[in-house]
């Protein structure tokens, strides 16, 4: 029997559309709330901004694209220097000038249309940029577990082991209405496995406040600080299409081209401006929400936008987040250990689908620079931005695709089609 697909456009009943945003909620939760953690600022802000950002998107793509905005790592280390520096307002300021940018070039390839990318990004370099989106955060779900402790704690590792065991076999096991909701099974399962082994605090969410408005701030602008940030839009912008892309496998059509590039990319891009207007952090489309779409097979957008609107609704309880806040390590690893090989394995769909033929050798050398690229931990330094993983590997596999490209168009390579 096959797996029930709903798709993108379905109307999904009450019944299941709150466990089903929920389960998208608790996907996206533990890596979004940690950005603003390291910014030093409150979480409200960025849930309430998380779940306006996707219901931006939503309606600029028009319905079409399912995707969950939430915190951008990417420009973790930027911000943090110019925090450091100059105070985090002016962090803000460089949030709405990237987010600008971004939307400037939304329209550039809006006039001039996505072709580029099948010449930059051939099949045998868009795989393992995607696969490595999963790839390079899995050391991030094993930290979360526990596993890379110095002395690893038995407690972590059985709650690990529940959450990660339920997730894989309620996802072959599970029939009907349970089939479509293994990972927020898996972390609730997890959850009491956690409680029982006595590694959950309830302290702060008996102190946090029943209805708590978020904190809003207003960006400031200083040159200096916003160049030190900018360069940060090579990498959201690689990340972006990688998530298309990958998107676009699970849910079986071409969002590049309905509804588009450049509607995803401004959207996006707009949501991070609106972001830094109001004193939040960055958005970008989420890797653990593509992950649950691909476990479950259901790609409605009226199940993100009810995630969204629930963050929404946490932002403002107190009592509420502080309890979702609670949610411990080992349960998010186990997770993560699941919706990051998704991803991966998406990236691997790519190479089969498309048929990739590696008895070519530029396919070979493709595949095999990138990989090493991503996996290596070799950095590349501009400025204050560090290029490393799947960006420094996009952009090596983008740099060998155009230089491959010319030098067809001088007739000088051997495996060109007679």
């Amino acid at each position: 029997m096959e797996k029930r697909i709903i798709q993108v456009e379905e109307k999904v009943p009450v019944k299941l559309l709150i466990p089903l945003s929920i389960q998208h909620m608790f996907a996206m939760f533990g890596a979004s709330v940690l950005v603003p953690f390291l910014f030093g600022i409150s979480p409200a802000i960025v849930l309430f901004m998380n779940g306006i950002g996707t219901l931006l998107f939503i309606a600029i793509t028009k319905g079409k694209a399912p995707a969950y905005l939430g915190s951008s790592f990417a420009f973790l280390a930027p911000a943090s220097i110019v925090i450091q520096n100059f105070g985090y307002e002016y962090a803000l300021g460089g949030f709405v000038a990237v987010g600008f940018c971004g939307c400037i070039l939304a329209l550039i390839i809006y006039k001039f249309g996505t072709d580029w990318i099948n010449i930059v990004l051939p099949p045998a370099a868009m795989g393992p940029v995607v696969a490595l989106i999963g790839l390079e955060l899995s050391a991030n779900a094993a930290s979360n577990a526990g596993l890379l402790d110095e002395n690893i704690d038995p407690r972590k590792i059985i709650v690990f082991m529940v959450t990660l065991g339920v997730a894989v076999f309620g996802s072959i096991l599970f029939r009907k209405f349970l089939a479509v909701i293994p990972i927020l099974i898996a972390v609730l399962a997890g959850y009491a496995a956690a409680i029982i082994c006595g590694i959950v605090d309830f302290e702060e969410v008996a102190a946090a406040k029943i209805i708590a408005m978020p904190h809003f701030s207003s960006p400031k602008f200083d040159a200096q600080a916003i160049m030190i940030i900018l360069p940060v839009i090579l990498v959201i912008i690689s990340e972006h299409i990688g998530h298309q892309v990958v998107t676009s496998k699970i849910v079986g059509r071409d969002l590049l081209k309905d509804p588009g590039l450049h509607r995803s990319l401004f959207a996006d891009n707009f949501s991070t401006m609106l972001s830094g207007m109001i004193g939040s952090v960055p958005t970008t489309t989420y890797g653990e929400n593509i992950g649950v779409m691909a476990v479950t097979g259901v790609y409605s957008v009226r199940v993100i936008a009810g995630a969204a609107i629930l963050s929404i609704i946490c932002s403002f309880v107190g009592k509420l987040s502080a309890l979702i806040s609670t949610i411990p390590g080992p349960v998010i690893g186990g997770i993560s250990f699941l919706l990051y090989g998704m991803i991966g394995t998406s990236g691997l769909r790519i190479l089969v689908d498309s048929k990739v033929d590696y008895s070519k050798n530029r396919n070979q050398m493709l595949t095999s620079v990138i990989f090493v690229t991503g996996l290596s931990g070799a950095a590349l330094r501009i400025g204050n931005i560090e290029l490393t993983g799947m960006v420094l590997a996009c952009v090596v596999g983008m740099a060998m695709s155009l230089v491959f490209y010319v030098l067809d168009r001088l007739k000088l390579t051997n495996d060109q089609a007679e």
